[in-house]
């Protein structure tokens, strides 16, 4: 085994010699930060909006509600029979 020439190696990485640190200085404090975009906050105002609504449409009730007491609602037999088979299909 040749010494000599792991010296040299040594010699060129200096890795003979821990490297001293200068001295300390004052630790850094990071503090976390959140930054949204102008979309995401968009975003979250149409979702808070939507979360918000009602899952009813109270106006097309109270006219639906209104046609029935008052006797003229009517259903087209053939819509509604094609409407039921239709959701017969789906699940069939």
């Amino acid at each position: 085994m040749r010494i000599d020439a792991y010296n040299q190696v040594a010699a060129i990485y200096n890795s003979s010699k821990p490297a001293r640190t200068s001295a300390t200085k004052k630790p850094v404090s990071f503090q976390d930060q959140l930054q949204i975009s102008r979309a995401g906050r968009d975003f979250q105002i149409a979702k808070q909006a939507v979360a918000n609504a009602s899952d009813i449409r109270e106006d097309k009730v109270a006219e639906l509600k209104t046609k029935v007491d008052s006797g003229n609602y009517q259903v087209d037999a053939g819509d509604f029979a094609s409407k039921l088979l239709e959701k017969y299909n789906e699940l069939y």
